[in-house]
């Protein structure tokens, strides 16, 4: 079966299926492609559905932000556009694959109160509410924390840029972490002490502290932009990565405790990957894995750990396999599924160019669970969740219903079930 499909996949590509078509041509020139994709998921033993289309009165483009499973069992997500203002919604998903708008962004002028354009996803609190954090919109235009509840009654509890100089940071881009303290951590891409953006907590009263500000260090080298949440380790430190600075400007590993202590554990070169946007999931083992989107051997990305002891490993270098079918560029976050295995997704690659959902073993091999072909879906940016019935769900950035956005879709909601 494998053999059949590495030869049907290449005769496709010479029959004008390229690697990066426009969304819109997917139709026409990648049928062949979609024949092949068939037989793969038969392969894989996986049963992929695309579960909606975003159509932007709904919502589109869901960005960073992976789902979440919240109360009742329901997933909880935002887009990053659309609804009924254009600044974005919030919404729930049933297992079934029902979608509701719980919250449309910015019905005030100027997104004044409740902001708008959420890049990140949403945090369960320990009171059953739901948290997150917009890039626009507050009184000064520069972001805010918000909590919502499952029914839909939205407040912002924190506006960002109100401290002189901005330094208690603008522009979150990553979502917020639950510490075992009840306290959330968050960062911010802009402002702080050095205009490179901030670490800090904050409490649900929205009670928020600087615990550091990005490029404290000569050149950057302790890095700066943040684009996925922190992870709490069980000795209580927190770590994440960031996109940019660091000793080779290619993005950093680091830590910092909640009392503010900051530790570089490791700087990118671009050989051992580049750009670790996806941020961190701490394993059942102790040790950190992360992927970064460009770099690697097959300058497609990797995936990484870091054990207990700070060692650091590159694991895998995507575009590895022609044609980049391995996938490649991921920039959502990875988690540990309940077989103990690693999930996540790309940006590009698969047999159209369009991304991939994988699977990854602690023996080091990658297995490709679906390619998305533009009709049920294409480019993400966010990782994926998962059920209690070890279904996989996550979202697509484009793709779906292409009118509209004509010839590149809204964006999709889908799941993996085993």
């Amino acid at each position: 079966m494998i053999q059949a499909n590495d030869r049907c996949l290449s005769f496709a590509f010479k029959r004008n299926c390229s690697l990066r078509s426009p969304i819109r041509r997917i139709a026409l020139s990648c049928a062949l492609v979609a024949a092949c994709l068939l037989m793969s998921i038969t392969a894989t033993a996986q049963t992929f559905t695309s579960l909606f289309d975003f159509n932007y009165l709904d919502g589109a483009y869901p960005y960073y932000g992976s789902l979440i499973v919240g109360p009742g069992g329901n997933l909880y997500g935002t887009t990053w556009f659309g609804g009924a203002y254009g600044y974005g919604t919030i919404f729930q998903v049933t297992p079934a694959g029902a979608v509701t708008t719980l919250y449309n962004f910015c019905p005030q002028y100027s997104c004044a109160n409740g902001g708008g354009n959420p890049y990140a996803g949403l945090t369960n609190g320990q009171d059953g509410n739901l948290y997150g954090v917009t890039g626009y919109g507050g009184t000064n235009g520069d972001g805010t924390v918000f909590q919502i509840t499952p029914e839909g009654t939205f407040t912002a509890i924190y506006i960002f840029c109100t401290q002189p100089g901005c330094d208690d940071g603008l522009r979150p881009e990553a979502g917020l972490t639950l510490a075992k303290n009840g306290t959330f951590y968050g960062t911010t891409t802009n402002g702080g002490a050095n205009g490179f953006g901030t670490i800090f907590n904050i409490t649900t009263e929205g009670t928020l502290t600087v615990l550091y500000s990005f490029c404290a260090q000569t050149d950057c080298e302790d890095g700066y932009e943040v684009f996925n949440p922190l992870v709490e380790a069980s000795n209580g430190n927190l770590y994440g990565t960031t996109a940019s600075g660091g000793a080779h400007g290619r993005g950093t590993v680091f830590q910092i405790t909640s009392s503010g202590k900051f530790t570089v554990l490791h700087s990118f070169d671009y050989t051992d990957g580049a750009g670790p946007y996806g941020g961190l999931v701490l394993a059942s083992n102790g040790n950190l894995y992360g992927t970064t989107a460009g770099g690697g051997t097959g300058d497609g990305g990797t995936i990484f750990y870091i054990s207990k002891g700070n060692k650091f490993q590159t694991l895998y270098n995507f575009c590895s396999k022609e044609y980049c079918a391995d996938g490649s560029a991921p920039f959502g976050a990875l988690i540990q599924g309940q077989n103990g295995r690693l999930y996540g997704t790309t940006l590009g690659g698969g047999t159209d160019g369009l991304g991939t959902v994988f699977e990854f073993s602690s023996a080091g091999v990658l297995t490709t669970l679906h390619t998305f072909n533009g009709i049920d879906g294409g480019e993400l940016f966010a990782g994926v969740a998962q059920t209690s019935n070890g279904t996989i769900y996550g979202t697509t950035m484009q793709g779906g219903d292409l009118p509209c956005n004509p010839g590149y879709g809204c964006g999709t909601v889908f799941s993996i079930a085993p």
